[in-house]
């Protein structure tokens, strides 16, 4: 990374309430673009991180916050995003990753849609114990000149 550029490695976003979403969406954008993810990229974490952070507020009652982090593994870049709660968990996971599927007057696609839209997508949850959800959109190589 070059050191005349200012982007952070990691920013925590805390979600309490639904005027939280807004700002998860808006701080994923930006520091999509400062990492380097494409224009369609930097949108499909937004949205993702949008549904996600609503879910915190709607079935976790706030109590929640989204880390953004960016990460190298050898030639591989990514920015990881963490999505983590203190609420009650999913009792049925495999149901709650259905389209269609809600405990709440939502439609069900919020969980589903974020894995479509993430390059990488895993859930971990315990009922009375929480939910973290966590995303990877890989940083395209950049172009050979």
């Amino acid at each position: 990374m070059n050191p005349a550029v200012t982007h952070p490695e990691e920013i925590r976003i805390a979600v309490q309430d639904e005027s939280d979403v807004p700002m998860v969406r808006k701080r994923a954008r930006d520091f999509g673009r400062g990492a380097g993810l494409s224009a369609s990229a930097v949108e499909s974490l937004a949205i993702a991180l949008s549904e996600v952070a609503r879910n915190i507020v709607v079935h976790a009652g706030g109590g929640g916050y989204v880390v953004l982090r960016r990460d190298e593994a050898g030639a591989r870049r990514h920015v990881v995003a963490v999505a983590s709660d203190t609420g009650p968990g999913i009792v049925d996971l495999a149901r709650a990753m259905e389209d269609g599927y809600s405990t709440g007057t939502g439609l069900g696609l919020g969980l589903p849609s974020a894995r479509r839209l993430a390059d990488e997508f895993q859930i971990l949850s315990s009922p009375g114990q929480g939910t973290t959800i966590t995303l990877v959109m890989r940083i395209p190589e950049p172009a050979a000149r």
